[in-house]
């Protein structure tokens, strides 16, 4: 994916948008589905290491171009270096390693990843390139909605966690209201 303005209009936005969906879906989805695989194990890193890492990352793909700091190659060395700093970010969300955070931890990581890596998508905006960065900030959505979808889950499971310890139980949803 090539994050510069140097292609054509169209296929700078598609590459910005898959950039972002990438690493905010399509990454963490895979992952998902080998979250037992005993390699996160082995790569994982704290995740004051791993988000980090990816903050900088991310704008050093994305911002690389603007700023004179993109490799000769381009998109050819920066996605799988952004691959595999996505990989390292998801770890502790979605694999049971021992660097596996909590479930407000999680929250607090993705709610706090998720305004720093648009940041660099706001750089390209303002270096008037409108489209690009709006695209990147709409494909990385999934990333806040995981977000969301995780503390309504820890919440809930919360407050039946407590229901249950004060020895009355919440209504399930569809259930007799009569009950």
């Amino acid at each position: 994916m090539d994050h510069s303005a140097h292609t054509t209009h169209l296929s700078s936005v598609a590459a910005m948008a898959w950039s972002g969906f990438g690493l905010a879906a399509v990454v963490p989805g895979v992952m998902r589905l080998a979250r037992r695989s005993p390699l996160w194990e082995r790569v994982s890193l704290p995740p004051g290491m791993a988000a980090p890492l990816l903050v900088l990352l991310h704008a050093w793909v994305v911002l690389g171009s603007l700023v004179g700091l993109a490799p000769p190659a381009g998109p050819f060395v920066t996605e799988p270096v952004l691959l595999v700093g996505a990989v390292l970010f998801w770890v502790p969300v979605v694999a049971r390693t021992r660097h596996r955070l909590s479930d407000p931890g999680r929250c607090l990581y993705l709610f706090l990843a998720a305004p720093l890596l648009d940041l660099p998508a706001l750089g390209i905006i303002a270096a008037g390139h409108s489209a690009e960065g709006i695209a990147m900030i709409v494909a990385m959505l999934p990333l806040s909605i995981t977000a969301a979808v995780l503390t309504w889950t820890w919440v809930n499971r919360e407050e039946r966690l407590a229901a249950a310890a004060d020895g009355w139980a919440l209504p399930v949803p569809g259930g007799d209201p009569r009950a």
